[in-house]
C-alpha cells in the first residue's frame, strides 16, 4: 500500500504547481472515453523507490476570504490525520502571514514528518527574504521553485527519506483470497451494506455521514471461499466550515483501493450520478482494480417500467471507462437483492485473476492485425510481432511491435476490445504495454 504525502497551504502559493512538479506532469487520467479526463487532487507516483500517494489540499473548492483561517486549520487537520508526510509551502514573495504562523504552529505538534517548503525562491532577493520564515523555529527550511523547478531533487530525496518502508509483495497464501473493498460517497449506505453482506451488525450503521471514521476489515466466507471486506471510512466530521469536507472521503477510498481486488462501488439511486462518484470511480479504473457498481436506495425510487432500463443507459453513458461492469440495483436497508451480489463479485475476481495461453493470445492478435492494420509511423507501416501475458489482477499484456512510440491511443483501445470480444474480461480493466522488438 502505498503512503500519502499531502500538501497543504494557503491559497496561490504554489500547492498546484509543486503537485505538478512532484509528479512530473500535469495530472489527468489520459483515457479516451468521454468523462474519464479530469483534472485530479490526487496522482499515485510510481517513478521513485517507494511510491506514494500525492494529495493536493487545495482546488476542493473556492476558500472564502472571512472563513481562510478556519479552512487552512481544516485542511492541516485532516492532513495530520490521513497522510504520513505532510508538505506545508509557504510564499516566498509575500512573505511571512498570521495565518502561517497558525498552522505552522498546529503542525509543529504532529508526530511524523512535516516539511516547510518555502516557494517562488527563483534568486537572491527572494532567498533573502525567505531568512523570516525562519522564526517559525524550523531548522531546516526548503526553499523551492516549484514553477522553475529550482531545489526539486532535493525535496524529492528528503521525501523519499521520510516515506515508511514500501510495502513487501503479497504472500502466495494471501492471493487466494479476494479482498473486497465497499466504496462510495459519504452516507451512500456503506455500512449498510457491510453488514447485509456478513449477515450481522459488523459495523455502526447510521444516517448522518461520517459515522465510520477507519477502514474496517472483515473475513467471511461464501461458497467456500475467503473474502476480506473492507469496509471503508466515510466523511470526517464538518465542523463549521464552509468546505465541502466529503471530497476528503476520496483519502479513505484510495487506501483502500491500494489493498483490495475488487471494488463495489456505491451509488445514491436517490441523489443520483454525482461527479464525486465519477471520481471514485475513476481512481478504482486508474489503479486497476476489478469493480461491480451497486445502486443502493432503490426501494426509495419512484419507478415505472422504464426506470431501470433509463438509469442502466446513465450508468454506462457516464462510466465508459467500465465497460460491461455488472450493476445491481439493491436496498441494503431492507436487504433487497443484496443477496445478489457475491456471484458477481465471484465472477469479476475469476475474469480480474484470469491467465491467457500464449498462443490464444496471438490468434486474437494476429486476427486483429488482418481486420484493422496498426497505424503508419514514420512512413512505415507498424508491425506486431506477438503477445503474452505477464500478470494477473489486473490482466496484464505485453505487445512486442516494431516501433512501441507510433502506437496510438485509439489503437489500444482497439486491441483492448478485442481481448473483450474474444475472452471477457468483464468488470476489470486491461493493461497493455508496447516494446520495441529486440533485432
Amino acid at each position: 500500500m502505498s503512503a500519502i504525502v499531502a500538501i497543504v497551504g494557503r491559497p496561490n502559493v504554489g500547492k498546484s504547481t509543486l503537485f505538478n512538479r512532484l509528479a512530473g506532469r500535469r495530472i489527468a487520467i489520459v483515457d479516451d472515453y468521454p468523462g474519464a479526463t479530469r483534472d485530479r487532487n490526487y496522482a499515485l507516483i510510481t517513478r521513485h523507490e517507494k511510491p506514494f500517494t500525492l494529495v493536493d489540499t487545495g482546488g476542493f473548492e473556492p476558500v472564502s476570504k472571512e472563513h481562510l483561517l478556519t479552512q487552512m486549520r481544516e485542511q492541516s487537520r485532516l492532513a495530520m490525520e490521513e497522510a504520513d508526510v505532510i508538505l506545508f509551502v509557504l510564499d516566498a514573495r509575500e512573505g511571512l502571514t498570521p495565518a502561517d504562523r497558525d498552522v505552522a504552529e498546529m503542525l509543529r505538534r504532529v508526530e511524523k514528518p512535516v516539511f516547510f517548503i518555502v516557494n517562488k525562491v527563483e534568486g537572491p532577493a527572494q532567498e533573502a527574504a525567505a531568512g523570516e520564515f525562519y522564526t517559525l523555529g524550523v531548522d531546516n527550511l526548503c526553499l523551492v521553485s516549484a514553477e522553475h523547478g529550482l531545489g526539486m531533487g532535493e525535496l524529492t530525496q528528503r521525501i523519499q527519506d521520510a516515506l515508511p518502508a514500501a510495502s513487501m509483495p503479497e504472500e502466495e497464501e494471501e492471493r487466494q483470497e479476494t479482498r473486497l473493498a465497499v466504496l462510495g460517497r459519504p452516507n451512500v449506505g456503506k455500512s449498510s451494506l457491510v453488514n447485509r453482506l456478513l449477515g450481522y451488525e459488523r459495523v455502526i450503521a447510521n444516517p448522518e455521514a461520517g459515522t465510520t471514521r477507519d477502514s474496517v476489515d472483515t473475513r467471511f466466507e461464501h461458497q467456500g471461499k475467503t473474502y476480506l471486506l473492507i469496509d471503508t471510512a466515510g466523511i470526517r466530521r464538518k465542523g463549521r466550515v464552509s468546505l465541502k469536507l466529503e471530497k476528503y472521503a476520496v483519502v479513505q477510498a484510495l487506501r483502500s483501493l491500494d489493498r483490495c481486488h475488487v471494488a463495489l462501488m456505491l451509488i445514491d439511486a436517490v441523489e443520483g450520478i454525482t461527479d464525486q462518484d465519477l471520481t471514485i470511480a475513476g481512481y478504482a479504473h486508474e489503479r486497476g482494480r476489478a469493480v461491480v457498481l451497486v445502486v443502493n436506495k432503490w426501494d426509495l425510487v419512484q419507478k415505472d417500467n422504464a426506470t431501470t432500463g433509463r438509469f442502466v443507459q446513465e450508468v454506462r453513458r457516464t462510466f465508459k471507462f467500465l465497460p460491461d461492469c455488472p450493476v445491481h440495483f439493491v436496498s441494503a436497508a431492507t436487504g433487497q437483492r443484496v443477496a445478489r451480489i457475491m456471484a458477481d463479485v465471484e465472477k469479476v475476481d475469476r475474469e480480474f485473476s484470469k491467465r491467457i495461453t500464449t498462443a490464444e493470445l496471438n490468434r486474437v492478435l494476429k486476427d486483429a492485425e488482418i481486420s484493422h492494420p496498426p497505424p503508419m509511423y514514420k512512413g512505415k507501416r507498424l508491425k506486431l510481432f506477438y503477445m503474452t501475458q505477464v500478470s494477473v489482477r489486473p490482466p496484464t499484456f505485453v505487445i512486442f511491435v516494431s516501433r512501441a512510440a507510433g502506437i496510438h491511443f485509439s489503437y489500444q483501445r482497439y486491441l483492448v476490445n478485442c481481448l473483450r470480444q474474444a475472452f471477457g474480461f468483464i468488470g476489470c480493466p486491461i493493461r497493455l504495454k508496447f516494446k520495441d522488438r529486440e533485432h
